[in-house]
C-alpha cells in the first residue's frame, strides 16, 4: 500500500542529525557502486514555468525513486515517489520541499567534517534564506563551531536570522553589514544564495579554509568568482558530470578546459575515505554543491521508513485489482 507523507509528516520525522546519517550512508554507496544517480533534467513548459527532475537507485538500501519539482511564478512545489527496488512498488509519495532542504544542508555538513581542518571553529555564512538555515544547522551539527558570522543584503532579515538560529544551534550567531566582513578569519564560508553574479570574492579568501558553495545549480548562476575558485587547492562536488552541466562557479572558470575540471574529485570519494579531503592545513578546499537525486532518495527512504513503523501518513489505495 502507497502512503502519502505532506511536509507536516515529514518535519514531524526528519531531523539534521538523521539527514547527516542518510547523506553519508548515500554518499559511501555511490563510492562502493551499489548507487546510481541520473543527473537533473529540466523541462521548460511555460515563459516562466520549469519541470526539474532526477532519477536515482540505491539498490543496498532496497530504494529507488525521483525528485520531481516545478518553479514558475506561484513558487515551487516538490514530489519525491519512492519505490521498493525488489518488488518495483511505489510505497510513498513525499511532499519534499523541507526533505530538500535538509539533504541540501547535509550535504554540506558532511563535506565539512571531511574536509574542513579539524581545528575549525568560525563560520561565515552568505545568505539568509530557507536554504541558509539547514546549511548552517548541519555545518554546526558536523563540526564543533563556536561562532557565526551572518551577512544578508536585507538588515532586518540577517538580524532575525542571527537571533534566531543562536537560539536554535546555541551558538553565537553575529549579523554582519558586508559579505566581506563574514568571511574575512572564518575557518569555513557558506554560500547559499539566489544571485546570479558573484558574492564570494577570492581576495577574501585565507589559507586553511573550507567552502561550501550551494546556491548555484544553473550555468548562467556563480557565487564564487574566478579567483576564488582558482584559490582553491582542491574542489569536490556531489556529482562531477552534473556540475558539468550545472555548476556556474566552476563552468565560467574552466571553461572546456579539460585538465581543471579533472582536478575536481566526487564527494563521495572522500567520504568513503578513497581520498583525502584535504592534504594540509593551509589548503583552501571547495565543496561544491549541486543536489543529486541520491541525497533525496536516501533521506525519503529514512522519513519512509519511520513514518510506517509510527504509523505516520495517509494510505492511498493505487492499482488494486
Amino acid at each position: 500500500m502507497t502512503i502519502y507523507l505532506t511536509e507536516s509528516d515529514v518535519r514531524s520525522l526528519l531531523t539534521m542529525p538523521i539527514a547527516l546519517e542518510a547523506v553519508t550512508d548515500c554518499f559511501r554507496r555511490l563510492a562502493a557502486g551499489t548507487a546510481e544517480v541520473q543527473p537533473r533534467r529540466r523541462l521548460r513548459f511555460a515563459e516562466r514555468g520549469l519541470m526539474h527532475y532526477m532519477a536515482a537507485c540505491d539498490s543496498h538500501a532496497g530504494y529507488f525513486g525521483m525528485k520531481i519539482y516545478t518553479t514558475g511564478p506561484n513558487g515551487a512545489r516538490f514530489l519525491v515517489p519512492l519505490y521498493r527496488v525488489d518488488t518495483s512498488e511505489l510505497v510513498a509519495l513525499i511532499e519534499a520541499d523541507y526533505l530538500g532542504q535538509m539533504r541540501t544542508g547535509a550535504a554540506s555538513g558532511v563535506a565539512t567534517r571531511a574536509m574542513a581542518r579539524a581545528d575549525a571553529r568560525t563560520v561565515g555564512i552568505i545568505g539568509t534564506g530557507l536554504q541558509a538555515r539547514t546549511q548552517l544547522e548541519a555545518v554546526v551539527h558536523a563540526i564543533k563551531v563556536e561562532r557565526v558570522r551572518a551577512f544578508g543584503r536585507d538588515a532586518t532579515r540577517r538580524e532575525n536570522f542571527a537571533r534566531e538560529m543562536a537560539a536554535k544551534l546555541s551558538v553565537e550567531v553575529t549579523p554582519v553589514t558586508s559579505a566581506e566582513e563574514a568571511v574575512r578569519g572564518a575557518d569555513v564560508v557558506i554560500v547559499m544564495t539566489s544571485s546570479v553574479k558573484p558574492v564570494l570574492e577570492g581576495r577574501w579568501l585565507e589559507p586553511g579554509m573550507h567552502i561550501n558553495g550551494a546556491g548555484a545549480n544553473f550555468a548562467h548562476k556563480a557565487e564564487l568568482d574566478a579567483e576564488a575558485v582558482n584559490r582553491c587547492d582542491a574542489i569536490a562536488a556531489d556529482s562531477v558530470e552534473q556540475a558539468k552541466g550545472e555548476a556556474g562557479d566552476l563552468i565560467q572558470t574552466f571553461g572546456d578546459d579539460a585538465s581543471k575540471w579533472s582536478k575536481v574529485r566526487e564527494v563521495s570519494d572522500i567520504i568513503s575515505g578513497k581520498i583525502a579531503g584535504r592534504s594540509e592545513a593551509r589548503q583552501v578546499t571547495l565543496f561544491k554543491s549541486i543536489g543529486i537525486a541520491s541525497e533525496d532518495i536516501a533521506t525519503a527512504a529514512r522519513v519512509y521508513e519511520m513514518a510506517r513503523e509510527k504509523g505516520i501518513g495517509r494510505e492511498m489505495p493505487m492499482w488494486q485489482r
